[in-house]
């Protein structure tokens, strides 16, 4: 079979390197419910001023969540391209439970394709949260790490090669620089995962063998087009439809399921081959992106990974991650081990959503190494990947889709006219 590397090109022992890292996740999850009890936290200059940059319901929750993680943390600042947008979010914001943790004056309220570069420019931010479409995510990072912002970021980093090898470099620059950084991959901050994903690398079912995992889903939102809209309005209004905003389903949803895996087999695959669709969104409304997907992912050692997405009606759905091994079987979202070594979890689960921001501030404040950038940069590429195989209707290698020079960004972002690619046609869309 074709062998796979980390993107870096080094590899420990497999199972020394899973044990290890889950080991210090779990620690420092606890660790970080500890930094919630009264008294833990010293005032004064571990403020965490917060700012927001994309103000959508993502961006909105994520901003709620991290007011809710830890005592001193404040939002001082906000900007998203639509003033509809950041409005609606800040008056969200002032009628929650978080809302006397929200101090944004006018002036600290940016509007248009430049205002993360007005958040990022405000001295005193220190917490930048980014949660605008996915196609911003690599220049978004790339600016707020040279700025020397502290970052939560949401999921998935890129929508193509270039992308992650952007985000790749920032992870470097982040890491040399002692920013911490933290992404919306919430599982890795969920007990029943953390403690499901401790058994599996202690080798509760053995030797990995299979795995499959799912998103199969009913279908989402969609604005149609409004009188006075520019073709980029639409577009970002429904950016979950277009490739450059969104990377198709596959990479904005499904990559949480693709991160799961990676995470238990320590791995990234090698290549894929796969076939997907657009069977029911036919309409233009839904831009270009497909509804389904089935991907047959090859990773280290000959094990194979089904991996299926769909968003369509009337369907059977499931969201679910499993795998096999030479000594049983896990079911991992529902925290359960079948085999020699049987175990369900029966404690309380946790709030992820929360506790990846609890985690982040208290690493900041303790001044410890905190870098999840490069996780989720494999567990995107290995979403672009099976998209890519898809589109194509060929085999694409793990080195192909990193070093790929499609880039789905407009070379201009500006109001006005804006093509939508073609839908990709397996046998015809080639590989770039």
């Amino acid at each position: 079979m074709k062998k796979s590397s980390h993107i870096d090109g080094h590899r420990p022992s497999r199972r020394d390197f899973l044990k290890r890292t889950t080991a210090a996740v779990l620690g420092g999850g606890i660790a970080s419910r500890l930094g919630t009890i009264p008294g833990a936290y010293a005032a004064g200059s571990d403020m965490i001023r917060v700012g927001l940059i994309g103000c959508g319901e993502r961006g909105t929750g994520a901003a709620t969540n991290v007011l809710g993680a830890a005592a001193g943390v404040k939002l001082v600042a906000m900007g998203d391209v639509f003033k509809d947008h950041l409005d609606t979010s800040l008056d969200v914001l002032k009628k929650s439970e978080v809302a006397g943790n929200v101090d944004v004056p006018e002036d600290r309220r940016f509007v248009g394709f430049d205002a993360y570069e007005k958040v990022l420019a405000l001295d005193d931010v220190n917490y930048v949260i980014l949660a605008t479409p996915p196609g911003f995510r690599p220049p978004f990072l790339k600016a707020a790490v040279a700025a020397g912002k502290n970052i939560f970021a949401e999921k998935p980093v890129a929508v193509d090669g270039p992308g992650i090898r952007t985000v790749l470099a920032a992870y470097e620059e982040a890491k040399s620089k002692g920013i911490a950084v933290g992404v919306g991959t919430q599982r890795r901050h969920q007990t029943g995962y953390l403690e499901t994903m401790k058994r599996i690398h202690d080798g509760a079912i053995g030797e990995i063998t299979a795995a499959r995992c799912y998103w199969n889903q009913g279908p989402i939102w969609v604005h149609p087009k409004q009188p006075g809209w520019s073709d980029m309005e639409w577009q970002l209004r429904n950016w979950y439809y277009f490739t450059w905003l969104c990377g198709d389903h596959i990479v904005e949803q499904h990559v949480h399921n693709l991160d799961a895996i990676n995470w238990a087999l320590g791995a990234h695959p090698a290549s894929a081959v796969g076939l997907g669709g657009r069977q029911v969104r036919t309409d233009p409304v839904y831009g270009n992106i497909y509804d389904h997907f089935s991907i047959d992912y090859e990773y280290p050692d000959g094990v194979h990974v089904a991996s299926y997405c769909r968003q369509i009606p009337g369907c059977k759905n499931n969201v679910s991650e499993a795998l096999s091994g030479t000594k049983g079987f896990c079911q991992v979202n529902k925290y359960t081990i079948t085999g020699e070594k049987s175990w369900k979890m029966t404690e309380k689960d946790n709030l992820p959503y929360v506790q990846e921001h609890t985690d982040l501030i208290l690493a900041i404040r303790a001044g410890q190494p905190y870098n999840e950038l490069k996780n989720i940069a494999e567990s995107t590429l290995n979403a672009i990947l099976g998209r890519m195989a898809a589109y194509t209707g060929q085999e694409i290698t793990w080195e192909q889709a990193l070093n790929s020079e499609e880039s789905l960004m407009p070379s201009k972002l500006e109001w006005g006219d804006l093509a939508v690619a073609p839908v990709a046609m397996p046998g015809q869309t080639k590989l770039a």
